[in-house]
């Protein structure tokens, strides 16, 4: 089983985390900190306009853009759950129970959004896509609350189990558990993660799920007005955690201790056997650096993606879709025909756009066009190596076998904006003008700094992360730069290499890892 490690890296705008699967980067997820309108999130919304053309709803949830609302996905029980809002409202949140509240019959499949939602009228809707591109969120009325094990669907009585887990025993018995302890009115699915757990985990985590909801009418009052969050999410991370969790990680690297206490908390509630693998980051390399993930980020990000022995991918984004060219590149004059070469680079590449579908979260339609091959078993070969590799992706995804043009179309599902990290940077030493200060001055430049700290500052013990050839020219030779700094200024220096820093990019640094101003 390959080495799953996750780091995660805190600063003060965003949490990000990359998931590592035997050191190399898989998925990276990044959160603003003061991110809204989050997949999962469940507001009161207010209908602001009906499209009887489209059988369709806008819904003011507070974003710029009204969210959208089909008529498919208001849910059959949405009569009911208009009707126990309203009755939180007029009792003011002392209403009853949802397993003794008497449900309203299903609305109809083949119905009309005209005979179920009016101008005005405050709704109970869930965020399925985040805001993409200049389409506002997207919505459903059917809520659903997941958990780790389980997810909970209320007004519904139906038990499902999920498909990926193999075992018809373990499916029924699941089933046949989950019938004898749910509440009236309310529907189950059960996730993979629940494989072999016992009936106590589920009852408790069922439980809670239940409390989630209830809880959010109890404390309603009738000058609550929408559009307002009514039940938030998990933040991003805990969210990301809750639904990695059932692999086996080796290790969770963080780099704040607060966070760290949190997610701890966390894994004892869900999997105390896994509480020991999180380890506070305390080194003074930035930790995506530590890693190699900011390296590996560089490299997987930009248009033209290398792989093995030379061939490489091109990456095009479109509004509509995305398009994956494959390329041999130098692999075309090794000694193999040209079938065989063929067959070998687009197995290659096959897991290489696999890893990308998931490192970027590419959505919507996506083309690839593979190298040509003739043989229709190779063409096979291909299409049931990508349907293999694609079956750890956690996104729903569909894929077709390849085209007589050598075309494989993809579709996954697109929930938030694709992941776009531009690597192409303008040079921060020229700003664009292809001129820099002198390079024979930087090294003054740099003392300068220190002397002005060793004289203002008044510490003696000091970092300095600079980049790697400038690290290497300070430390060089039998007596450094560094060394002799600190003979001159009577301090301890030390000097760390960063590669993520920009040729002439400096920054000191004091005992306790604080960043020292020279401004």
């Amino acid at each position: 089983m390959a080495n799953k490690d996750l780091i995660i890296d805190v600063s003060d705008s965003e949490v990000s985390l990359a998931l590592l699967e035997d050191k190399q980067l898989i998925e990276l997820n990044k959160e603003k900190r003061n991110i809204r309108f989050s997949v999962g999130d469940i507001y009161l919304g207010k209908v602001k306009k009906i499209m009887p053309g489209l059988n369709a709803a806008f819904i003011n949830v507070g974003y710029e853009r009204d969210a959208f609302l089909h008529y498919l996905d208001l849910g059959a029980q949405f009569r009911t759950q208009h009707k126990y809002y309203t009755s939180a409202i007029q009792k003011q949140g002392r209403t009853v129970p949802v397993h003794k509240f008497k449900p309203e019959p299903d609305i109809d499949k083949e119905g009309k959004i005209t005979d179920v939602l009016t101008q005005g009228q405050t709704a109970i809707v869930q965020i399925t896509k985040e805001p993409i591109s200049t389409k506002g969120p997207r919505l459903a009325s059917e809520i659903s609350i997941a958990g780790r094990n389980l997810v909970l669907i209320p007004y519904s009585d139906k038990v499902s189990v999920s498909s990926k887990i193999e075992s018809q025993e373990e499916k029924n018995r699941l089933k046949a558990l989950l019938q004898s302890i749910k509440p009236r009115n309310y529907g189950i699915i059960v996730r993979t993660a629940a494989e072999g757990k016992k009936v106590a985990v589920l009852d408790a985590e069922l439980r809670e799920l239940v409390r989630k909801w209830e809880s959010a009418f109890f404390t309603i009052k009738k000058e609550i007005k929408a559009p307002r969050l009514f039940i938030g999410e998990m933040n991003r991370t805990t969210t990301i955690l809750r639904d990695m969790l059932n692999v086996t990680f080796n290790s969770i690297y963080i780099n704040d201790p607060a966070l760290a206490d949190e997610i701890r908390k966390y894994i004892n509630e869900i999997a105390p056997e896994k509480a020991k693998i999180i380890k506070l980051y305390k080194g003074t390399l930035p930790i995506f650096d530590h890693f190699g993930v900011n390296k590996q980020i560089k490299a997987l990000f930009g248009k033209t993606i290398s792989f093995k022995h030379g061939a490489y991918l091109i990456i095009e984004h479109t509004e509509a879709l995305h398009v994956i060219d494959v390329n041999s590149g130098n692999r075309a004059r090794s000694g193999n025909d040209q079938e065989s070469n063929a067959l070998e680079v687009n197995m290659e590449a096959a897991t290489e756009i696999a890893r990308q579908l998931r490192l970027r979260d590419m959505g919507g339609i996506i083309v690839i066009d593979f190298i040509d091959m003739q043989s229709n078993e190779n063409k096979q070969a291909l299409y049931d190596k990508m349907k293999e590799i694609m079956s750890n992706d956690r996104t729903k995804h569909n894929i077709l076998p390849l085209t007589k043009f050598g075309l494989m179309q993809i579709t996954r599902q697109r929930v938030r904006p694709v992941m776009n990290i531009v690597t192409n940077e303008k040079c921060p030493s020229c700003q664009g003008t292809g001129e820099t200060r002198p390079a024979i001055l930087f090294t003054d430049e740099i003392e300068k700094g220190l002397s002005f700290i060793v004289d203002k500052v008044k510490t003696r013990m000091l970092l300095l992360n600079v980049h790697p050839y400038v690290a290497s020219y300070l430390k060089k030779g039998l007596f450094p730069i560094c060394r002799k700094w600190n003979f001159k200024y009577k301090i301890s220096l030390k000097v760390q290499a960063v590669t993520s820093y920009h040729m002439l990019e400096y920054h000191f640094f004091d005992r306790y890892d604080n960043e020292i101003d020279l401004a």
